[in-house]
């Protein structure tokens, strides 16, 4: 396979190539451009230009950034590597972009690369059919999320990037479940199937997932709508026959612009006869058979013979 710049390096030459660059390049860029090693040498030497990764330089002295990180990566890694994982998902917009994390390269099983600093390479025979359409190369993004679940120490870690990347607009939990055919023996692939389609119906965060496991499904408690449009809004969890909304908020902030939010959307909740219940991060992960109980109450009020169970033996719902 030949290298993905050699195109614009012929269209639109060096200098352009390394402007696209963010001012990286490579040895391997710059002979094909008809620069020798000594005008590499002399340049390194004279201190003009620095070294990222052996055979990629950065073509000033100021800090190496993220953006210049992941490019010095790439072309280090080879023609045969691709970005992939979190790097990939970053570029893809599916994840919010952070320079604190490694950069993370795919490349083919029969290749090796040395290690590098900062710099994660994985090896795999499906390189070639995971990659996106785009240049420079990056793997498609049900398969960057799938690349990141693979290496998620848990499984609310892994049920965490599917919501963020499905809640980013660019990826459907359809697309992720049609990757995850093809990912047998995948850490926590077996698990995330349900959640995916969990996401597919509507659930939207880690928050809403841990809810509707382990206060809605472990208790037994009728499903709620996800997600309804209503005043120009959304709510979390709708008991429409119930005339109960459950709002979810896993964030801690103490704004008071957004107190005020709250408190505006049960008003008028309040308004249309519906009660509401809000539950924070704490009370759905630490307390979830509290959160069950008080709305299983708010529930029976409409129905006294509603179903449910306790989810083990020190649960208090009956």
């Amino acid at each position: 396979m030949d290298w993905w710049w050699r195109q614009q390096l012929h269209d639109e030459g060096l200098a352009v190539l390394i402007h696209e660059q963010q001012g990286v390049v490579a040895r391997v860029q710059l002979i094909a451009a008809g620069l020798s090693d000594l005008d590499v040498r002399r340049r390194l030497r004279g201190r003009r230009w620095q070294t990222i990764h052996p055979g990629v330089y950065l073509t000033h002295t100021g800090p190496i950034g993220y953006d210049e990180r992941r490019l010095a990566a790439l072309l280090y890694a080879g023609p045969e590597a691709a970005w992939s994982h979190y790097t990939a998902a970053e570029q893809l917009g599916l994840i919010p972009s952070d320079g604190g994390r490694p950069v993370y390269v795919t490349i083919p099983w029969r290749r090796r690369v040395r290690p590098r600093p900062n710099l994660v390479i994985t090896r795999s025979s499906h390189w070639e059919d995971r990659l996106a359409v785009v240049v420079p190369p990056r793997t498609r993004p049900a398969e960057s999320v799938l690349d990141i679940v693979g290496i998620s120490n848990t499984l609310d870690d892994a049920a965490a990037i599917v919501a963020e990347a499905c809640q980013s607009g660019r990826l459907r939990a359809g697309q992720v479940l049609d990757a995850l055919a093809n990912r047998r023996g995948l850490r926590h692939g077996a698990a995330l199937r349900p959640i995916l389609a969990d996401v597919a119906s509507g659930t939207h965060s880690l928050l809403e997932l841990r809810y509707l496991r382990d206060v809605e499904r472990a208790h037994g408690l009728p499903s709620g709508q996800r997600q309804r449009a209503v005043d120009g809004e959304f709510t979390d969890v709708a008991y429409l026959p119930y005339e109960l909304l459950v709002e979810l908020d896993g964030r801690f902030h103490f704004a008071p612009a957004r107190r005020w939010r709250d408190l505006d959307r049960d008003n008028r909740a309040a308004l249309r006869s519906e009660r509401t219940l809000r539950y924070g991060w704490l009370d759905i992960t630490s307390r979830p058979c509290a959160a069950a109980v008080q709305v299983l109450q708010v529930l029976r009020r409409k129905d006294p013979t509603l179903p449910a169970h306790p989810c083990g033996a020190t649960c208090p719902v009956r």
